[in-house]
């Protein structure tokens, strides 16, 4: 004899769903909704079941926090989404990627924000006589890489120093910066010409290009990079490549839903009032 699935104690009487049915519904729902009282009202779960599922969710890498009491799907599920979704993955996202690694020849990676850090759910290998070690699922620091620093310039300074004060700012390399206040300074020009440089800060001999992918709602979420051996990518072939980056880096905000309204156009790396 089989024994029915057991129910969390503040599960409704006449709801049988298995634990796994249960974590489908969030997931489910996690793409419309981020509240937790949002994702109850649309699974018909217990806020506390729903609160349950989330927080094993984060632990997991599957979710994260949106930065404003809210949920959307984390690296973890993007990377195994875009995996198993093969030629197809992530929609028309993985197109933009290829289309400018056509135009620079040169690697591109998409990452999402993870907490603290980023997370590599997309590589578009370049067309070059050398591989870029980078893979997809490795997570890298925001400190000292292209896409962490146009991540951190799109945010507000109280935002950024707090992400830097958490993850801390370790040398990578002797160009890494690891000073706060200094590294604020260099966000801000990072906000004024709209594109961050990885100039040999995370891995010598390597320099990278990279902007800000927001979602829907705005929220820096991710950054497009293009990286290259240093010896390939001098400050004029920087201006060359960074205005490509940038329009993919957008192109791929807008496929996520992102529509510009005046508060996103305020100016970033702002102290919160």
């Amino acid at each position: 004899m089989t024994a029915s699935p057991r129910m969390s104690s503040d599960d409704p009487p006449g709801d049988r769903a298995t634990a796994v049915a249960k974590v489908v519904r969030v997931v489910e729902a996690l793409t419309e909704h981020s509240g937790v009282s949002e994702i109850s009202r649309k699974t018909g779960l217990p806020t506390s079941t729903v609160h349950r599922i989330i927080q094993e969710l984060v632990s997991l890498g599957w979710v994260r926090g949106d930065g404003d009491h809210g949920y959307l799907p984390g690296a973890g599920l993007l990377t195994l989404s875009a995996q198993a979704a093969s030629d197809a993955g992530m929609g028309i996202v993985v197109p933009i990627l290829e289309r400018l690694r056509d135009e620079t020849t040169h690697t591109v990676h998409f990452a999402m924000r993870q907490g603290d850090q980023a997370v590599y759910v997309a590589k578009v290998e370049g067309r070059r006589a050398y591989e870029m070690r980078s893979r997809v699922g490795l997570a890298i620091p925001v400190h000292c890489t292209g896409i962490g620093k146009a991540l951190l310039a799109a945010l507000t300074e109280d935002e950024a120093r707090a992400i830097l004060s958490r993850a801390g700012m370790p040398a990578a390399t002797p160009r890494t910066i690891t000073d706060a206040d200094t590294m604020i300074e260099h966000l801000r020009a990072v906000a004024r010409r709209g594109y961050a440089i990885d100039d040999e800060e995370n891995e010598l001999h390597t320099r990278c290009v990279a902007a800000v992918v927001r979602d829907h709602r705005g929220v820096p979420t991710g950054g497009i990079s293009m990286s290259a051996m240093a010896f390939e990518i001098d400050q004029k072939r920087v201006r060359e490549v960074a205005p490509l980056v940038v329009a993919a880096a957008r192109e791929v905000s807008q496929a996520l839903g992102y529509r510009p309204t005046a508060a996103d156009l305020a100016p970033p790396l702002r102290t919160r009032q």
